[in-house]
């Protein structure tokens, strides 16, 4: 095999964008280009709307913004405790993440696959009343006591959640789990807690907490249906109460995450959400992703230059169907972690519509 050949199968994963994406890419960097050249005040007028330069210490959305119970964070908010205490982590896991390939046309070919495919695929149609069960597998690191010190380790489980089609996840969310083995964080023992919980399947439970989203935030399905189809406008809702907010692009991009991660919407709007995230500056590529499930995808990604990670959304290389999401180190120091280590991972299995959730056992 000759040079050319290899550098043709370069990244053949990703879709090859058709000649009007090529050219509006472009004309993107030709800006970009003309910015960069210009004083301070002729660089921020010609900054797109929203657009910033500095990203928060940790994702937003669904995720940071539900203050919840153990039990329900697991449901809901899986990532959000390894999220928010990244830093304070020693190596979580030998796996490594892959070396982020920045490519605005991929990224724009991948998004603008997933939401050309979204119509291609058979729609629940759920009502008022009933619930979307999910099937989910997650991994995320767990801090505790024993024995008087401090110990780690990183939980995995299969979970069960049903969600009511309208209103918070609070009224009526269910869920359940089953603890699969654990691992050890590299270097120190398992702790016994966590050998304990192995195998341990959690009996259905109420959803308990409370929900602090303001109510353009929400994202039951019910609420979801009624975004604007177009991504212009589905653009403007990603960014909708960030107008002052520095933060702007890593917030909606976060707000990308709490639309597609247990969460679902009709394929008009999930179309233009898909397109409409492309437009978020900074969004990167990842050749090679794995969820937690270990499905191999083409991933989406944001990097949190203060944390120190990259969040990634995995697609599926062929059908461009959601996979899930994860965490991966990118500057040891901020995150305070190995370069390439892997903090947190989910996987969407499943999503079905169902009339029931199932019974909690009250007393």
């Amino acid at each position: 095999m000759n040079e050319m050949t290899q550098l043709n199968r370069l990244r053949s994963e990703v879709p090859r964008p058709d000649p009007t994406e090529l050219r509006a890419e472009e004309q993107r960097l030709l800006s970009e280009i003309a910015a960069f050249g210009a004083s301070p005040p002729a660089r921020r007028a010609m900054r797109p709307p929203g657009r910033t330069y500095r990203l928060p210490d940790r994702p937003v959305g669904l995720r940071g913004i539900l203050r919840v119970n153990l039990r329900t964070s697991l449901a809901i908010g899986v990532t959000a405790t390894a999220i928010t205490g990244i830093a304070y982590f020693a190596p979580l896991s030998p796996d490594r993440g892959s070396a982020v390939q920045v490519a605005p046309v991929a990224v724009s070919a991948v998004l603008q696959r997933a939401a050309d495919t979204a119509s291609e695929r058979d729609e629940p149609a759920p009502r008022p009343g009933q619930f979307l069960a999910y099937e989910l597998q997650v991994m995320f690191p767990v801090k505790l006591k024993e024995g008087g010190r401090e110990v780690r380790y990183l939980d995995r489980s299969l979970l069960k959640v049903w969600l009511p089609v309208e209103g918070s996840p609070l009224d009526g969310g269910v869920m359940s789990s089953e603890h699969l083995k654990p691992k050890p964080f590299p270097g120190e023992p398992l702790p016994a807690e966590a050998g304990r919980r192995e195998g341990g399947i959690g009996a259905p439970s109420k959803l308990t907490g409370y929900d602090i989203r303001p109510d353009h935030r929400r994202t039951d399905y019910a609420y979801l249906s009624r975004l604007p189809t177009d991504p212009a406008g589905m653009r403007e809702h990603l960014y909708r109460g960030l107008e002052q907010d520095p933060l702007a692009d890593y917030t909606a991009w976060g707000n990308v995450g709490s639309m597609i991660t247990r969460a679902y919407m009709p394929a008009a709007q999930r179309a233009a959400l898909f397109r409409a995230a492309g437009m978020i500056p900074g969004v990167e590529t990842v050749n090679e992703a794995e969820d937690a499930a270990g499905r191999r995808g083409v991933a989406v990604a944001m990097v949190n230059k203060f944390g120190g990670v990259r969040h990634e959304y995995i697609f599926d290389p062929v059908t461009y169907l959601y996979l899930g999401e994860r965490v991966v180190v990118v500057d040891a120091a901020a995150a305070g972690a190995p370069e390439g280590t892997l903090l947190t991972s989910t996987a969407q299995l499943k999503v079905e519509v169902v009339d029931h959730a199932p019974e909690v056992r009250t007393g």
